[in-house]
């Protein structure tokens, strides 16, 4: 299991996962412009989670370069879900975050409904550090959710994991 930079040719697999019926409530589908500005932000990665060779996920890290030594975990999705990879694939972006970007915290937001989501981000470390209620307008919904505000310092980590 690996982390690797998107290319044009991920497009495809990165948009049919974000259009799943299980994801669309949660992250959004850009097209391939949007996509590719990501790719050409020298403040972004788009990162694809490989498996045995293949595409099995994929990641977006923004606010690379922030003076405050933040980064945003923007978007994140896998395209089988179970067996620890969840996990895995968010120990490898902590690792990326703060070991090849060098950042001081990692943060990211969550539906108040992706019960799923939050549970996995705290089971790694995260910290729930607030909630705007009625925040995030979800057009698949028709209605406004909650938005999860979680965060994690490089300090938040143990010794051995910090590198």
């Amino acid at each position: 299991m690996s982390l690797r930079r998107a290319t044009p040719e991920d497009f495809a697999f990165i948009r049919r996962l974000a259009q799943r019926p299980e994801n669309a409530p949660f992250i959004s589908d850009e097209d391939e412009a949007g996509l590719a500005a990501y790719l050409a932000d020298p403040s972004a990665h788009l990162l694809i989670w490989q498996e045995g060779g293949r595409a099995a996920g994929f990641a977006l890290f923004c606010e690379i370069g922030d003076p405050s030594g933040r980064v945003e975990l923007r978007r994140l999705a896998l395209d089988q879900t179970g067996g620890g990879r969840g996990r895995a694939l968010m120990s490898a972006l902590i690792a990326y975050g703060f070991d090849v970007l060098g950042a001081r915290r990692i943060w990211l937001d969550a539906s108040g409904e992706n019960l799923r989501a939050q549970h996995l981000y705290q089971a790694v470390g995260f910290t729930l550090e607030g909630r705007l209620r009625n925040h995030w307008f979800r057009p698949s919904l028709g209605r406004s959710v909650d938005l999860m505000l979680y965060g994690l310092n490089r300090s938040d980590l143990a010794p051995a994991e910090k590198s």
